[in-house]
């Protein structure tokens, strides 16, 4: 007696891939790459490719939500809102000398975060927090 939709049952077949998916999937890749780039060169443009990258990481965000580049995506702009932030404390604190260290740090850190995430998006490892600051 043999089941209606064949052997093995349907519960046991592996999911039939949709070879877009797959596209799909080597895009973000390429694109998470792109934007890490962009992240990295923003220190010899004067921050020009840091907002290509963020306005494209907020246009993207959707399509990434559920692949394993979303947390890389979050990680980008949470880098992005921290780093800005940091700079414009440095900034403002930078005529009382304190402001250097601060900037000199937040770059350091900034540096970190994007060799960081480029390491594990080679590896195509996920990040384990990418709400955490380190």
């Amino acid at each position: 007696m043999s089941t209606p939709g064949g052997y093995p049952p349907p519960a046991y077949r592996a999911p039939e891939r949709d070879p877009l998916d797959a596209d799909r999937l080597r895009s973000l890749r390429t694109l998470t790459h792109v934007l890490y780039g962009l992240y990295a060169f923003y220190w010899l443009t004067g921050g020009v490719t840091v907002l290509i990258a963020i306005i494209i990481n907020y246009v993207k965000r959707d399509e990434a939500v559920g692949t394993p580049y979303e947390q890389h995506f979050t990680w980008q702009i949470r880098t992005f809102w921290l780093a800005l932030a940091g700079t414009l404390i440095g900034g403002a604190l930078f005529f009382v000398l304190i402001g250097i260290p601060i900037l000199w740090a937040v770059g350091i850190w900034t540096l970190y975060r994007i060799i960081k995430g480029w390491l594990y998006l080679h590896d195509n490892k996920p990040l384990s927090d990418p709400r955490a600051w380190f």
